[in-house]
């Protein structure tokens, strides 16, 4: 699973104590689900899907509710037809359906033991696999480890003892990752998906440190900031009708982020030369995280992430320098 030519050879790195060597670059399957993100198209879908892993990708990140459940059918087909090792993660949606999870909701209404077996089983169902590589956790909270009756540690155990799951993880609310250290330290999960990115680097103050004590592996996700760090969006960009995006960017933010993404190009040169490529070397630069898996519907877009697993890590100087472009905020809410 190379390039040939001059490509870049992808790198690989531990995920964790799973111990699976995952490709820096993976692929995030939310945008081929044609449910929030408007404009995907099967047919190019599975090109970048199958692009991506004759690059060298093979992990693939996607959930039951993305779609509901097309991203996983899609990324299923892909597998079976590659007849090469790839690792898929998919995950196990709320069952009262609220992303993120909120403050003392308990266990018992978000994740049932019943409820993720079911979950589980649908997932095997579209994907056509044998088993899921890593079951995710859809929301968390680390209220959940308190509460004993929903039985979900029993019902991922059982999961993993049956041969139908392999590793299991979360997937940590967004911008929050203070509501998931408990989670890390508690050696019941193997994997924590969590949004990393040049606005939000949060995680680098506790959660990553507490990844690289209990051997967590790591799955950076929004990369791009939903597309505000690609530096394409302005004040007059618009999206179709009924993408998430009308909302996560509505009002002054379209302005607010491209005078940002503005700021950042000034630091564009010879370590970065766009914007998708400084963000994605950004979260590569740090040694917590396994693998980023930013969404890529086009080929070109494969073609221009996947160039970034080359090995060179940003510098010390440049890294420095982002730290001043952090920028709290939750475009979410």
């Amino acid at each position: 699973m190379t390039g040939g030519g001059s490509m870049n050879e992808m790198k690989y790195r531990r995920l964790g104590r799973t111990g699976l060597m995952v490709s820096e670059i993976g692929f995030g399957a939310w945008g081929i689900g044609k449910g929030l993100w408007i404009g995907a198209d099967d047919t190019e879908s599975l090109l970048a899907l199958r692009r991506a892993v004759e690059r060298g990708v093979n992990f693939i990140d996607t959930a039951l509710a993305y779609g509901p459940g097309h991203s996983e059918r899609l990324v299923g087909e892909l597998v079976r037809e590659m007849k090469v090792p790839l690792y898929v993660a998919t995950k196990v949606p709320p069952k009262n359906l609220q992303w993120p999870a909120k403050r003392g909701v308990p266990a018992t209404s978000v994740f049932p033991a019943a409820h993720i077996k079911k979950s589980a089983e649908e997932s095997l169902k579209n994907l056509g696999l044998e088993h899921i590589d890593v079951l995710q956790l859809h929301v968390w909270r680390d209220e959940f480890l308190a509460d004993t009756y929903a039985g979900w540690q029993e019902a991922l155990r059982e999961l993993q003892k049956s041969g139908k799951v392999r590793f299991v993880g979360i997937s940590v609310n967004d911008h929050d990752p203070s509501s998931a250290l408990g989670a890390v330290t508690s050696g019941l999960f193997d994997t924590a998906q969590v949004i990393y990115n040049i606005f939000d680097q949060t995680p680098e103050e506790m959660f990553f440190p507490a990844c690289q004590k209990h051997d967590v592996g790591v799955i950076a996700r929004v990369p791009f900031d939903e597309g505000g760090l690609t530096g394409t969006i302005t004040p007059d960009t618009t999206f179709p009708s009924g993408d998430f995006r009308n909302q996560y960017f509505e009002g002054d933010r379209k302005r607010e982020v491209w005078e940002h993404t503005e700021a950042l190009k000034k630091l564009l040169d010879g370590e970065a030369e766009s914007l998708p490529e400084l963000a994605l070397r950004f979260c590569l630069s740090h040694e917590a995280v396994s693998t980023v898996i930013p969404g890529m519907r086009r080929l070109s877009s494969v073609e221009a992430n996947v160039a970034v697993s080359d090995g060179r890590r940003l510098s010390p100087e440049i890294r420095a320098k982002l730290k001043g472009h952090a920028w709290p905020r939750n475009f979410y809410d």
